[in-house]
């Protein structure tokens, strides 16, 4: 089998080509798509390769894109539509929300409006509070929509593919703070990984960590750490927000009884206490050693301050730091 080393951008970069290629129906539509730096190195001479009409860079309206994504897919295209700023993506919520999320439902299954939504969490670089957001939890709240947060370079290739070729619409979403990660890929095997459960990216006995996104890089950094502490924690990355099952991580608690859940969103209505919710409701009230804890980001717009952000922002220490509380 041959292999290919990746980081995560080009991993992206590599499900475009394979999708492109492969299906005539696909077409990528958003803003800046023509751009050498908009998207980072995930969307690299798309446009010199497969040609304009295909790769379709879009005035400013993130409204239109979408919707027009959104009716092509009525019509058995299968669009991908980017959006560099998940912060900007919020002028396109009705044909998100109101339209590609209700069609198969209000229709009797008839109806199946399959866009994908690539929505870039983008923040850090004292970017503020109009450019940082991780929206995530506000779209897993969704019925009809499907959610998922690659945090692996296999993943950031493979859960696109199957996103695109899954009949229901899906939020992609990917992180800026992921894109240095390297990894080799293998052939690709088309395969349903949106019914897929969350991973476990490691084995432990002490303590469940549980992630999504770029808190599951965190989370497997913070392993490594606590590990040289004799604390042998078991790191689950949950991958699919919604729909999410829950019995990966139920079992997993059972086993640690500790459980620590960390998230990159904001702390209250935030996904981690939903994670916790769903495991404290199949399990009983003396499974834990300990009440669960949950961290996310407070409660604050972010900061304009490179300062501030290193206290706004979780970190691996932290991660470290809070683990061990629990002991």
């Amino acid at each position: 089998m041959t292999v290919k080393k990746h980081n995560y951008g080009t991993a992206i970069l590599a499900a475009f080509e394979y999708l492109l290629e492969k299906y005539p129906e696909v077409f990528v539509i958003g803003q800046g798509l023509w751009s050498p730096w908009y998207v980072g190195n995930s969307m690299t001479d798309l446009d010199k390769k497969f040609g304009i009409k295909r790769i379709i860079d879009t005035p400013v309206s993130e409204s239109a894109c979408t919707g027009a994504a959104v009716g092509a897919s009525l019509a058995g295209m299968k669009p991908i539509v980017v959006h560099p700023r998940m912060d900007f993506m919020l002028y396109a919520i009705d044909p998100i929300v109101n339209q590609a999320a209700k069609w198969s439902h209000m229709f009797g299954g008839q109806a199946h409006p399959g866009a994908t939504i690539r929505c870039i969490i983008n923040r850090g670089g004292e970017q503020g509070a109009q450019h940082s957001q991780a929206l995530h939890a506000w779209f897993a709240h969704v019925p009809g929509l499907r959610v998922v947060m690659p945090s692996t370079v296999s993943d950031a290739r493979d859960l696109l593919i199957a996103s695109v070729l899954c009949k229901d619409p899906v939020m992609y979403i990917d992180d800026r703070w992921l894109y240095e990660q390297e990894d080799d890929l293998s052939p690709v095997v088309e395969l349903d990984l949106l019914s897929q459960r969350p991973m476990i990216t490691q084995d432990g006995s002490d303590i469940t960590i549980v992630s999504s996104g770029h808190t599951s890089l965190l989370a497997r950094e913070a392993a490594k750490q606590l590990d040289s502490k004799n604390i042998s924690a078991e790191v689950i990355d949950i991958r699919i927000l919604n729909p999410l099952d829950a019995d990966v991580i139920i079992n997993s608690v059972k086993k640690t009884r500790r459980f620590l859940v960390i998230d990159s969103g904001w702390l209250s209505g935030g996904f981690s206490a939903e994670i916790i919710a769903k495991v404290l409701e199949k399990l009983p009230v003396d499974s834990l050693l300990i009440p669960p804890v949950r961290m996310a980001l407070p409660d604050a717009p972010a900061p304009t301050s490179r300062v501030l952000e290193k206290d706004y922002y979780i970190s691996t220490n932290d991660i470290v730091k809070r683990a061990t509380d629990l002991f």
